[in-house]
């Protein structure tokens, strides 16, 4: 009974600490990916929040937890809302994701001006796939 009680208790904080890890990388992850659609380095980032390189890049990795106040000053530097960055959309399965597209183009029909952005982009995403 006893081991029953440890193997439970371990089994749940090594569950824990992958969820707490795959948090710190998830967050990782969206920041960096901002930061380059912002056309921004490390470096840079760094002095606009005010932290080194080296912190921001273990927080891009998943290695750092990022302090409350640190992440305030990431999302300003960034012009995103803490919603943008914790929302997890870009996860959902594909067939709802096509979906979404879909009823979303519907929705355009009668904006032309929307359908060839649209179709400009398909294209874009197109180029280069056989």
């Amino acid at each position: 009974m006893i081991r029953h009680i440890k193997f439970k208790k371990k089994f749940y904080v090594n569950f824990q600490r992958k969820i707490i890890v795959n948090i710190k990388k998830e967050i990782g992850e969206k920041i960096k990916r901002i930061r380059k659609k912002r056309k921004l380095t490390q470096e840079q980032l760094a002095e606009m929040i005010e932290i080194s390189p080296r912190n921001l890049s273990g927080i891009e990795v998943g290695a750092n937890f990022v302090k409350a106040e640190t992440l305030e000053k990431i999302l300003k530097a960034l012009d995103i809302t803490s919603e943008e960055l914790f929302s997890n959309d870009h996860l959902q399965d594909s067939k709802i994701l096509i979906k979404y597209i879909n009823n979303s183009v519907k929705n355009f029909e009668q904006d032309r001006e929307k359908l060839e952005l649209i179709y400009t982009i398909v294209r874009f995403l197109n180029k280069g796939q056989a």
